[in-house]
């Protein structure tokens, strides 16, 4: 998942990566960021390999990459798991797994092609918001609701925002990966099954222990230490 970005400098637009091979859609969305204040286009790439050297390559800082899932060289789900900054999908797969696996994966949004150039601009400027409160030294609640239902085109607060969904939905992955399974599980398995990272389903996991949503016991090797395993009550 997508969660290693740093806090962006307040005066440096966030840094937005196109990442769609038709370069005729690439430049009109990457139009559509350089219009919205607080963006900046930090370029376009028109394959998975292409994203990932622009994100790696020496003094080049990507904030948000808005990635379609349709990439020549490699799955567009797999390139969100890879990049190391924030993403946005913009696809025309509206496939119900496929959203859910995408949102699982780290995506803050997902819009369906065709879509409006406005609809778009709205995610944008409702992002440049979110980075503004989840940048900040502390994030007060009222302030986190503002910035989730910002992610979802400027909605109320309290209404689902994308990124509330990406839980519920992981959250429920890891679930019924645990309850599916003929046996108990480790967290490296869950993360496996779910396909995100060991870390990120050591959190969900740990979290359904507190809520008495499943038990945890130690599984022991014949050496090394004993590992965490998870099953239903």
């Amino acid at each position: 998942m997508s969660t290693s970005r740093t806090p962006a400098d307040p005066q440096r637009p966030l840094s937005v990566l196109v990442v769609d091979d038709d370069f005729r859609v690439a430049g009109l969305h990457a139009d559509i960021v350089a219009e919205t204040p607080g963006c900046a286009v930090a370029g376009t790439a028109g394959s998975a390999e292409e994203a990932l050297r622009a994100v790696r390559r020496d003094g080049t800082r990507v904030d948000l990459a808005l990635v379609d899932l349709y990439l020549p060289d490699r799955p567009g789900l797999e390139l969100l798991r890879a990049l190391p900054c924030d993403t946005f999908v913009l696809s025309a797969a509206d496939e119900g797994h496929t959203v859910r696996t995408a949102l699982a994966a780290g995506a803050l949004a997902y819009l369906i092609k065709p879509f409006a150039r406005e609809t778009l601009a709205a995610r944008l400027r409702g992002y440049v918001r979110y980075r503004q409160a989840t940048d900040a030294e502390t994030v007060g609640q009222d302030a986190l609701d503002d910035a989730l239902a910002a992610l979802g085109g400027g909605g109320p607060a309290g209404r689902r925002s994308p990124t509330t969904a990406a839980h519920a939905v992981t959250r429920e992955l890891v679930l019924g990966t645990v309850r599916d399974a003929a046996g108990p599980l480790s967290a490296g398995e869950v993360a496996a099954a779910v396909g995100v990272s060991r870390a990120t389903a050591q959190r969900y996991l740990a979290d359904m222990v507190a809520h008495g949503l499943l038990r945890m016991r130690l599984r022991y090797g014949a050496a090394g230490r004993p590992e965490q395993e998870y099953r239903v009550p």
